[in-house]
């Protein structure tokens, strides 16, 4: 899967955000068009937006995130990650 890499202006949104506990709409600000089923999964595990934005960019595959040593995935944005990537296709557009 090929994801689209986030745009400054989600980035600008997670600051705005900070590290209080998501809402569906930050959830689809940050990522974009989810199903229901997702949004729910994702506002379940209790992340925060800086959280979710880090899991975006690995699920979009940003090798600046990931980093020479491409340390593995833990905690909130590992169970984040495995949610964007179960079943249907990672939103490419986002706003």
């Amino acid at each position: 899967m090929a994801f689209g890499a986030p745009n400054r202006v989600t980035t600008m949104k997670v600051a705005k955000h900070g590290p209080r506990s998501l809402t569906p709409q930050d959830v689809k600000d940050i990522v974009g068009d989810l199903d229901d089923a997702k949004i729910a999964a994702i506002l379940a595990t209790g992340a925060n937006a800086e959280e979710l934005e880090e899991a975006v960019a690995w699920a979009s595959g940003e090798s600046d995130v990931m980093g020479d040593l491409e340390r593995p995935l833990t905690g909130k944005v590992a169970q984040l990650y495995d949610i964007l990537m179960t079943g249907e296709e990672f939103p490419e557009e986002r706003d």
